[in-house]
């Protein structure tokens, strides 16, 4: 088991936790919307910190923002299994054929 599914497996775990001890059931029991708000502000500080140059300042932030996806997975029953298997359609698509796809279905 690799170190997002584990994550899932705790993110799964502590959703049904006490929102007084942990913050990932209060952050699903605040809603979506929420966890999305929460996933967007933490991918904002990613963004600053990968323009800066600072590696331990993005690494750190790079995990806050996988920790708030797979959280804002979780609000919305999506699983890793999913985004594997779009990430596996994906590759057998050139990076403009896929675009070009997304934004023909949209």
């Amino acid at each position: 088991m690799n170190i997002l599914e584990q994550l899932e497996t705790i993110i799964a775990d502590r959703s049904t936790a006490d929102t007084s001890h942990s913050w990932t059931a209060k952050l699903l029991k605040s809603g979506k919307e929420r966890c999305a708000q929460k996933f967007g502000e933490e991918a904002v500080e990613t963004v600053i910190a990968g323009s800066s140059g600072q590696k331990k300042q993005l690494i750190h932030e790079a995990s806050d923002t996988l920790y708030h996806l797979m959280v804002l997975l979780k609000a919305n029953d999506v699983n890793l299994g999913e985004i594997e298997t779009e990430l596996q359609r994906r590759q057998k698509l050139s990076g403009m054929e896929e675009k070009d796809a997304r934004t023909r279905d949209q």
